[in-house]
């Protein structure tokens, strides 16, 4: 159902008629109009809104097919759309119930309403697409004095509010988006003559004087009171239609959750690789224009799997401690290891962690080989075939090395943001190895995994282009240079040096003195009446040593 044709077209056939139903019930006439004529204008302004959602629905079917290609989407775009003239309508008749005034009535039309719930659940150009076409079909609802003022404050309204929230992370956002577009609507309406400033400078002008306040009071009003029913429609509308904010992204990003609490218990080693992992891929996300939020919180949670066995992973081993590997067979040894995938997915399902994040855990080794175990069980097998050969066991008894039982169970990546964090997790578990790192060394070590991951088919459905992979590439580079850099070696100070040498001397003459005399040396002694010999002098670096 969410990727039907069908259920798409009819769709499509619902928004060009909705939008004809509503322009025609919302025509603005004249007071003493003929009923023919009424009908006439009716119908024209039907056709007119009808041909124009046809265009909306080509822009999005030719150019926007990415957000296109789910019927989940198509639903929240055009029906957001639908929803935005609906409330204008409804706005306008509360208007003229209560007689209004023509400037306050036009303040009162929610210019950002669609366009503000587009930018932040769909991105910056469905808010665009949303911007023009809220413009486009709203002029057919107003009077034909307004229709030039309305398209223009419409338009620029929408845009300063979508260029408000590019990348909101943040609650507040939503709310300077919207007393930017407040201000705008209100500054256009000065400058268009909707509001009369030139009757404020002129004596008693107190009446006017409240007119200008409250129109202004109902524009900034308007921009954030639309600003506050986004902000609290956002979690029902994401998970009616199954997306996440960068707000939300934020907020998931908290490592006081349970799981990674536990990873930080349980699997310290882990724990700091997962850290380090949403480093690399949240730098790489932003320089290719990929969601860098989920980027950070998928690369948080990706080995939780891992929480299962965790002694079986090498981040988790003590130095001088058993690996648990070497009383196994390299095929169990791999099944342990591609098996923290499974254990991962069941893990965040049973704590109902975001679905794009539990694809990230099941694509983020794709298919790829356990090359160690598989290697390892080439070498057993080798030195079975010699004994073979050397008659000392039957070749029946021979171990099977199938490629297949070393492969994780898929898919490979299928976002960029996966790819990404599949990279981000073989470079950074290979830069352990580096000795003695060095930037040829890293850049050598980043070039030859890409490319091992680009013919091994890892991502061939991740939509990573090779210029994105080129950028990623340099980011990766610079990252892990930062991290892996080198220390001084400070040398030891010069007066404890001294110090040191002082005392190893002094406790050699005691020792020395301790030893007794041999008998050629005690009658070599001087005579008791002789005068004794003075002793020398401590020198200037003994007198510090001693005081």
């Amino acid at each position: 159902m969410d990727c039907s044709p069908w259920v798409r077209f009819a769709l499509y056939v619902t928004f060009c008629v909705g939008a004809a139903i509503l322009v025609m019930r919302g025509v603005p006439l004249v007071s003493g109009t003929e009923d023919l004529i009424v009908e006439a204008l009716r119908l024209d302004y039907a056709l007119y809104a009808f041909f124009i959602a046809m265009s909306g629905v080509a822009v999005l079917e030719l150019n926007l097919e990415l957000a296109a290609r789910r019927n989940g989407r198509v639903v929240l775009i055009l029906g957001g759309i639908l929803v935005h003239l609906a409330l204008m309508r409804g706005l306008s008749l509360i208007g003229e119930v209560n007689g209004l005034s023509a400037e306050l009535s036009f303040l009162l039309t929610p210019f950002v309403l669609a366009p503000m719930v587009h930018t932040v659940l769909l991105g910056r150009a469905l808010g665009i697409f949303s911007t023009i076409y809220v413009a486009l079909l709203g002029v057919l609802l107003r009077p034909t004095d307004e229709l030039g003022m309305y398209l223009a404050v419409s338009l620029l309204c929408g845009l300063v509010a979508v260029q408000a929230l590019h990348q909101t992370r943040r609650r507040v956002q939503l709310l300077r988006a919207g007393f930017y577009a407040g201000l705008m609507a209100l500054v256009l309406s000065m400058i268009f003559g909707a509001i009369d400033l030139r009757s404020v400078m002129q004596r008693d002008a107190m009446e006017e004087w409240k007119i200008v306040g409250l129109a202004s009071a109902t524009a900034l009003g308007m921009g954030i009171s639309i600003a506050l029913l986004v902000s609290g429609s956002l979690p029902v509308l994401e998970g009616l239609f199954k997306l996440t904010t960068d707000i939300s992204w934020l907020e998931l990003s908290d490592l006081n959750h349970r799981l990674l609490r536990r990873m930080q218990l349980e699997a310290p080693g882990t724990f700091h690789h997962s850290l380090v992992v949403a480093s690399l891929s949240e730098a790489a996300a932003e320089a290719v224009g990929a969601n860098a939020s989920m980027c950070r919180v998928g690369a948080y949670f990706h080995d939780i799997g891992k929480l299962k066995k965790p002694e079986y992973f090498i981040e988790n081993q003590n130095e001088g401690d058993e690996n648990p590997h070497d009383s196994l067979t390299p095929t169990m040894s791999a099944l342990i290891i591609t098996a923290h995938v499974k254990d991962g997915v069941d893990l965040a399902l049973k704590h109902k962690i975001n679905p794009r994040v539990i694809d990230v855990i099941r694509e983020h080794h794709g298919d790829s080989l356990v090359s160690y175990f598989y290697r390892r069980a080439q070498e057993q097998k080798r030195a079975e075939l010699e004994k073979v050969e050397k008659k000392l066991e039957n070749p029946e008894d021979l171990p099977k090395v199938d490629e297949k039982n070393f492969r994780y169970p898929g898919p490979t990546p299928r976002s960029r943001e996966s790819g990404i964090i599949s990279l981000a997790d073989a470079i950074e578990s290979a830069s352990r190895t580096i000795k003695k790192p060095t930037p040829a060394k890293i850049r050598a070590l980043v070039e030859n995994i890409v490319e091992a991951r680009i013919c091994d088919g890892q991502l061939d459905d991740c939509l990573l282009t090779i210029r994105d992979l080129s950028k990623v590439k340099e980011v990766f580079c610079s990252t892990l240079r930062s991290m892996l850099h080198s220390r001084i070696d400070y040398p030891k100070d010069d007066e404890k040096g001294r110090k040191s040498d002082l005392e190893k001397r002094a406790a050699e003459e005691k020792k020395s003195a301790a030893k007794p005399k041999a008998k050629s040396e005690i009658k070599n002694d001087p005579p008791a009446t002789k005068a004794p010999v003075a002793e020398p002098k401590p020198t200037a670096a003994l007198k510090s040593t001693t005081e």
